[in-house]
C-alpha cells in the first residue's frame, strides 16, 4: 500500500476513489498508518487496522485496485486467500479480546517458533495478466493506474490507422479517417425504433473521443465490441457541435503481435539530451538484445546506433521506453 507523505490527504484522495472504500474506512487506515509506520505486508495491514476496515467487499476492491502492490503481494494471488486470512487474523484477535491468549500466557508452537495460532496462509504468486490488472484499475477507480493498455502495442497499433484521435481535430467536419485506441464506458442502447445502437469513448495514449456506432453498422460490428477492447475504428468525424464525435463506419479489433525484427526509431529532442539520459537509455537497450536496428532522431539527424544495441522489439521494451523518454519518444 503506498505510504502517505507527512499528510495523509494524498493518500485518503487515493484511496477514497477506489469503489466500496468510504472515507471513514480510509481514514481509520490513514490513522493507523501514521502512528504505527507503514504496512509490511497484507497480514500486518491486517493484524493493525480496526476490525471494521476488514470489510470483506472493500478489501477486495483495495486488492483489485492495487492497493497491496507496493508490499509485494500478486493481486491475484491475494485475491484467492483474503477472505480466509481475514477470518483467521479477526478470530485470533477476538481470542485475544476475550483473554483466552493470556491464560496460558501466548502459547508456543513446539520449536518455539511462535504462536499455535498465527499459522500463516501462504500467499500464492499467481498474478493476473496485465489487460485483467488494468481492467480491474478500471473497475474500481473508473481509470488506469499502474499502466495503460496501448502501452507497448502503440507502435503495431499505429500500423493499422491513419490518424490519432488529436489528429481527427485538425481534420474538416465530414472527412473519414481510420483511429485506433480502446474502448472505455461503453453504452448499448435502443433507438425509438427499437434498434440496438452503441456509444463509447476511444482512448489513446494522449486523447479520447466520443464514437457513434448506429444500427445498421451496430448489426455489422457490434459483437466485436467491449469495454477495454482495443479497436480501429473507421469513422466520419463530426466537428458541427463541441465535444467532436466519431461516427463509426466500419470497426475491426487488429492483431496486435510486436515486429521483433522492425526497426525500432527513438525520438530524442537534443534540448533533452543528457548524460544520464543517454546512460539509462544505453541500458535499456542492451537488456533487450536482439535483431532489430535502432535509430536516434535528434531533431532533423537520424543516427543509427551500432549494431551491439540492436533489440528485440517487445512490448516490454516499448513500454520501458516510453516511460524513460515520454509519449513521444517513439516513432511509428
Amino acid at each position: 500500500m503506498p505510504e502517505p507523505r507527512r499528510e495523509g490527504a494524498g493518500a485518503r484522495r487515493h484511496l477514497s476513489a477506489i469503489r466500496n472504500v468510504g472515507e471513514g474506512l480510509v481514514a481509520r487506515v490513514v490513522e493507523e498508518r501514521e502512528s504505527g509506520g507503514p504496512f509490511t505486508d497484507f497480514y500486518d495491514f491486517c493484524e493493525r487496522v480496526d476490525p471494521l476496515v476488514l470489510n470483506k467487499r472493500s478489501v477486495e476492491s483495495l486488492i483489485k485496485g492495487g492497493a497491496f502492490d507496493s508490499v509485494g503481494h500478486p493481486r491475484k494471488g491475494l485475491l484467492l486467500v483474503f477472505e480466509q486470512i481475514v477470518d483467521s487474523v479477526l478470530a485470533r484477535r477476538r481470542e485475544k479480546e476475550l483473554g483466552i491468549m493470556s491464560l496460558f500466557g501466548e502459547a508456543q508452537s513446539p520449536d518455539g517458533a511462535g504462536a499455535i495460532h498465527d499459522e500463516r496462509v501462504a500467499i500464492p504468486d499467481d498474478e493476473f495478466d496485465k489487460s485483467q490488472r488494468l481492467a480491474f484499475e478500471k473497475e474500481m477507480l473508473g481509470l488506469y493506474v499502474s499502466d495503460h493498455p496501448l502501452m507497448g502495442v502503440e507502435g503495431a497499433l499505429a500500423r493499422h490507422t491513419d490518424c490519432s484521435i488529436n489528429g481527427l481535430r485538425e481534420l474538416r467536419d465530414g472527412e473519414t479517417r481510420w483511429v485506433g485506441g480502446v474502448v472505455t464506458t461503453l453504452q448499448r442502447k435502443y433507438t425509438k425504433r427499437g434498434e440496438l445502437m452503441a456509444v463509447f469513448v476511444l482512448e489513446d495514449l494522449e486523447a479520447a473521443m466520443e464514437v457513434m456506432v448506429f444500427p445498421r453498422t451496430m448489426h455489422e460490428y457490434g459483437p466485436l465490441l467491449d469495454d477495454d477492447a482495443i479497436v480501429c475504428v473507421k469513422g466520419r468525424v463530426d466537428l458541427r457541435e463541441e465535444p467532436a464525435k466519431i461516427i463509426c463506419l466500419e470497426l475491426k479489433r487488429p492483431e496486435l503481435v510486436p515486429d521483433h525484427n522492425s526497426a525500432l526509431h527513438v525520438n530524442l529532442p537534443a534540448t533533452r539530451v543528457t548524460g544520464s539520459l543517454i546512460e539509462e537509455l544505453k541500458r535499456v537497450l542492451l537488456e533487450h538484445g536482439g535483431p532489430a536496428p535502432v535509430f536516434l532522431h535528434l531533431g532533423q539527424k537520424v543516427l543509427r546506433l551500432p549494431d551491439r544495441f540492436n533489440v528485440a522489439s517487445d512490448n516490454g521494451l516499448l513500454a520501458e521506453l516510453r516511460v524513460l523518454l515520454g509519449p513521444n519518444g517513439l516513432l511509428s
